[in-house]
């Protein structure tokens, strides 16, 4: 050394920054291996100028810097060392009962937690415990992190003077290393080191401030070895506000900690904090538990509440809410006062204690908690303080992590939901069927599988299909079934009304059921199986003989007996699949209500090996229901994954299965369904990836953050309230601001799956009162088809070009003076399919004609909320019109139907509301059970979103008007290419789809050959859609859809690159047929 003992010392008198500029260059010699030694033995003599305690604290005070010895005592390590020296400068909180703690807490694990282990300390402060933990247990690596850059420095002096002796020869241990090849200190805000340089940890431990900055501003300060040293040391004692709910308790910091944590740590990695007991060891422990984290208390007692430390914002903190800290009087009081208590107590000259804990926690379910994390990560962090993963059942806490990662990773990396067919999600009918090969050895596909959003459903629309004369059901299952149906007064009657459906209750015990079908002679049979006769097949087996015998179709409900489990019980009916396949007229019907998490999230499967009941099924669904819930298939989906997954593929052999028995005699579907399933245009549901769907009523644009947000967030959450689900107060102020419609306390609120199940049962309610409905030319198709196999009276309202296929005053007054109590449908303000709009006065007219006649009105929304060329219109404000025509007419009535998924750009998700105003229709509509409501999780999102909305702010308005402006570029774009191509073109105004007549094709022949077979047609409206399929894979709704005479639709809100192909096919299409 070039310089003395002495001369040192004068140089670090002067002040602390220069005492600190003196050290700072001690490490440079210290890092260079020339000088290493040399400086490290000035650094001993430095040391032992100072022998006591008196005149190290005189160093401190005067020379702005200590060397200290820690003693550790029966903490040794691998030297037996009883002590390490440590340096400490006024800039770094000193070593104290808070570290020691802590360490004393370390060390009530067993001695191999850390050995050969990666290891992070988050606030190292001058390195001690870093230090400590590699002299004792020989880790692989300990990273030492602290955002004061001068406590990184120091850190490193402190790691030479422990690495090596007095005499400045390196100390190695017993695998020939040295604390130098095992510490190493950087500068760094928590564990952004590690994340970015992309080192996984095995153990973190940290000791870190967990109060409030009373001086908030001083927190936002540039952390730099220049800034003040009392800047410098308050990074030790407080925090800044993290955006974490545990910002309220000053556990901001911590949560952000356990936080980066997650995304570092290894998955069977171990956490260890020290945290002060202040706002109470249920609040600490929650931190952790919430986000997927065991927790194991490790060393707990009290220390003084250091006497540097402003409490006064934990006193702000209990002024502003009902949480009170906990602190005690000295160390011997049991008696806890809140912190205002506290804070007087130690103004008065007393001092105050807090409780002190270390608590070593490890992740539940590693790699899920960190899938979910993750996202959360990109994008999401505001939903952190939602999630709750705390659970005092571990299959419960499984079952809803799972998901929640499964549910994250989907919206993280799908911008939209995929178009699923609507007799299921593919994947879930995949998983059902190899649930079904894999535990029960019954060899099924997909294909055999439909699924209905509940049992109470299925079993309705299977009714519907058939219209049994008479059909017996279990007395169990047919409390939703509608009340018409419940009765005897036809049972007797051969002749009658064609499709009238009678039921009889019977009860579930084989022998009284045998019984009652052998007298009965039902078409139709719906039953469960009684628990004492489900374990063998002899009772199914029974009803299968006597059903084929009397020429009944027999539906048998096994929800009770199935079990979601790796050891299912044994099953009777499932026994009898896995040898002999299901009997042509035998269905399986199963609800699936048992998950642990959501006691009313339901869905349900219906197996059939007969091909065309399972495509009727499917179609039935389309045209009842529209689509299960895809969420609701995607959480039982993940039950059946997590049961499948770990199995070995083809190590469950199936069974050889005996012939199929078929029957001539049995029942068939009814007449006016096989009508109207025949006719019917739906979806097409080929397994055909390359296809391109132009031709459901979905949008596959992207679903904006906020949405995927309030999604997540619904499930995340636990302890949900009712009134954060009830979401009629924001659907009252939806409709008011957007659709000037003004209700009172008269009005009913009904919710539903999506506004299809709505619509049909006010079809029902139709039928029921005798009425006729009357359709506009032009109307949706699948909500024709609907109110047509529910055997509605229909009447079509004639519309014409000239009026953009809008309803107007000559025209509907021509059908109204004819039509039997009528109902209008009006599907408005954006008109589907034709994406046009009516104007307010446009709608005053309508209504005005309609009130005439004292006709109910169905006002349809759901296809509207996008306008992206809307010419002058704005929005509707009907309040006062409606009011006056209801007062002048009493008959008039409105009902507004309603969905939010074009106005909120939900994708797959679907919500349906509905207004009613008549007392009579209330009372009607609620006669017909067995409405598909909408999950609690759907409600909270939906009540979530409108409140955005109302907000008028923020990234949900921003995404809405950006997807605006796609579409409307996609209108003209799609226009221009379709004329170019031969089509004319009624421009649309909003909305997602537009119509137009392919002028250019009509009595033109197309042939088209493909794998040695050859299909050739003159085409015209009705067959263009299947020309177009055949010749490009696109699929279109011709007139028989629209309903308008030559006019086919296109909907135009696809994924970017699909629709890129659908112009192509139009291209494709003009080519092939040679224009």
């Amino acid at each position: 050394m070039n310089v003395s003992v002495d001369e040192f010392l004068q140089k670090c008198q002067h002040s602390g920054d220069v005492a600190y500029s003196e050290l700072r260059s001690l490490l440079d010699r210290l890092e260079d291996p020339t000088t290493r030694k040399a400086t490290r033995v000035f650094l001993s003599d430095v040391h032992k100028r100072f022998d006591t305690k008196e005149a190290l604290d005189k160093c401190l005070e005067t020379y702005h810097f200590q060397i200290q010895d820690i003693y550790l005592d029966q903490y040794e390590g691998f030297q037996k060392r009883k002590k390490l020296i440590m340096m400490v400068i006024p800039s770094i909180f000193l070593p104290e009962n808070w570290s020691f703690t802590f360490y004393e807490g370390l060390n009530r694990h067993p001695d191999s937690i850390f050995r050969d282990r990666t290891v992070a300390e988050l606030g190292c402060g001058n390195g001690w415990i870093s230090i400590a933990i590699a002299e004792k247990w020989s880790p692989s690596k300990v990273y030492g992190l602290d955002i004061n850059p001068r406590a990184v420095k120091i850190s490193w002096i402190n790691l030479y003077l422990n690495a090596m002796n007095d005499n400045g020869e390196v100390i190695y241990d017993d695998e020939k290393k040295t604390l130098l090849d095992r510490v190493e200190f950087y500068e760094s805000d928590l564990l952004s080191y590690c994340r970015d340089h992309k080192i996984e940890l095995e153990r973190i431990v940290g000791c870190i401030p967990q109060i409030l900055n009373p001086n908030p501003d001083a927190m936002s300060k540039l952390i730099t070895e220049n800034a003040s040293e009392e800047f410098l040391y308050s990074l030790s004692n407080y925090c800044a506000l993290q955006g974490f709910v545990e910002d309220q308790f000053g556990l901001g910091l911590i949560a952000r900690a356990v936080e980066e944590g997650i995304q570092v740590i290894k998955p069977m990695g171990i956490m260890i904090f020290n945290m002060g007991g202040r706002p109470g060891q249920a609040v600490c422990m929650r931190l952790f538990q919430r986000r997927g984290l065991h927790v194991n208390k490790l060393w707990h007692t009290k220390i003084l509440q250091a006497a540097d430390t402003d409490i006064s914002a934990l006193v702000e903190i209990e002024k502003s809410s009902p949480h009170r800290f906990e602190f005690f009087m000295g160390l011997v009081g049991d008696q806890p006062i809140c912190a205002r208590s506290g804070w007087a107590y130690g103004k008065a000259g007393g001092r105050i204690s807090h409780a002190l804990s270390v608590y070593s926690c490890q992740l539940r379910q590693p790699n899920q908690v960190k899938k979910i994390f993750e996202f959360l990560r990109n994008g999401f962090h505001d939903l952190s303080s939602s999630l709750d993963l705390s659970f005092q059942d571990d299959s419960v806490a499984d079952e809803k992590i799972h998901f929640l990662a499964y549910l994250a990773s989907v919206l993280k990396e799908n911008a939209y939901f995929s178009y699923e067919p609507p007799a299921g999600s593919r994947r879930f009918r995949n998983l059902v069927a190899g649930f079904m090969k894999t535990y029960h050895r019954i060899p099924l596909t997909a294909e055999n599988v439909v699924i209905f959003p509940s049992r109470a459903v299925a079993i309705e629309n299977v009714l519907r299909l058939f219209s049994p004369r008479l059909a017996i059901v279990d007395e169990h299952l047919s409390r939703n079934l509608p009340k018409k149906w419940l009765t005897s007064l036809s049972i007797e009657s051969k002749e009658g009304p064609e499709d009238v459906i009678t039921v009889i209750e019977a009860p579930r015990q084989s022998d009284l059921l045998v019984d009652l079908i052998k007298k009965l002679k039902p078409q139709v049979v719906v039953t469960g199986m009684a628990q004492f006769e489900s374990v063998t097949s002899s009772s199914f087996e029974h009803l299968l003989a006597t059903t084929r015998e009397i020429g009944s179709q027999l539906f048998v409900d096994i929800s009770d007996q199935f079990e979601l489990s790796s050891l299912p019980m044994s099953n009777g009916v499932l026994k009898y699949l896995a040898g002999t396949p299901l009997p042509s007229h035998a269905t399986i019907i199963c609800g699936l209500l048992k998950n642990q998490v959501y006691s009313d999230l339901e869905v349900a499967f219906v197996i059939s090996e007969e091909e065309t009941v399972s495509k009727a099924l499917s179609k039935t669904v389309e045209l009842l229901q529209g689509n299960t819930a895809l969420i609701s298939q995607y959480y039982y989906g993940c039950l059946f994954h997590e049961l499948l997954a770990f199995q070995l593929s083809d190590r469950h052999p199936v069974l050889e299965r005996g012939e199929k028995t078929t029957s001539a005699e049995i029942i068939g579907f009814s007449s006016s369904a096989i009508a109207v399933l025949s006719e019917a245009e739906l979806c097409i549901n080929e397994t055909d990836n390359s296809m391109i769907h132009m031709d459901v009523d979905q949008s596959f644009l992207p679903i904006p953050t906020p949405v995927k947000a309030a999604i997540f967030e619904s499930f995340a959450r636990q302890n949900v309230s009712e009134s954060e689900i009830d979401v009629t107060s924001s659907i009252r102020q939806f409709v008011k601001s957007t659709y000037g419609v003004l209700t009172d306390s008269k009005t009913e609120y009904v919710y539903g799956d999506c506004p299809l199940v709505l619509f049909n049962k006010l079809v029902l309610c139709c039928i029921q009162e005798g009425g006729t409905f009357c359709f506009p030319s032009g109307s949706n198709g699948n909500y024709v088809s609907a109110a047509q196999i529910l055997k509605a009276n229909i009447s079509k309202i004639p519309t014409n070009a000239e009026d953009g296929f809008k309803l107007t005053e000559n025209t509907l007054e021509a059908v109204l003076q004819t039509a039997e109590k009528p109902w209008v449908y009006i599907s408005g303000p954006t008109v589907g399919p034709t994406g046009l709009l009516y104007s307010n006065e446009e709608m005053k007219i309508v209504l005005s004609v309609c009130a005439k006649f004292g006709t109910k009105v169905i006002v349809d929304t759901s296809f509207s909320g996008v306008e992206f060329n809307p010419n002058g219109w704005s929005d509707w404000d009907l309040g006062t019109t409606i009011a006056e025509l209801s007062r002048e007419n009493p008959s008039f009535h409105i009902s507004l139907l309603g969905g939010l998924f074009m106005k909120m750009l939900t994708g797959g998700l679907t919500f349906g509301f509905l207004l009613l105003n008549d007392s009579s229709l209330v009372d009607a509509f609620h006669s017909f059970s067995g409405l598909s409501k909408p999950h609690c999780t759907t409600k909270y999102t939906v009540k979530k979103l409108l409140e955005v909305r109302e907000q008028k702010v923020g990234g949900l308005i921003d995404a809405v008007s950006e997807q605006e402006k796609l579409l409307a570029s996609r209108c003209k774009l799609l226009k221009e290419t379709l004329e170019k191509c031969g089509w004319e073109v009624l421009e649309a105004q909003a909305g997602v789809s537009m119509v137009a007549k392919p002028s250019g094709y009509l009595g033109k022949t197309i042939k088209i050959s493909k794998d040695s077979a050859t299909w050739e047609a003159k085409l015209d409206a009705t067959n263009i859609r299947e020309a177009m399929l055949r010749s490009t894979g696109l699929c279109i709704n011709s007139e028989s859809w629209t309903g308008i005479p030559g006019y086919c639709r296109f909907t135009m809100a696809l994924e970017n690159n699909d629709f890129e192909r659908a112009l192509d096919c139009i291209q494709k299409f003009k080519e092939i047929v040679g224009n």
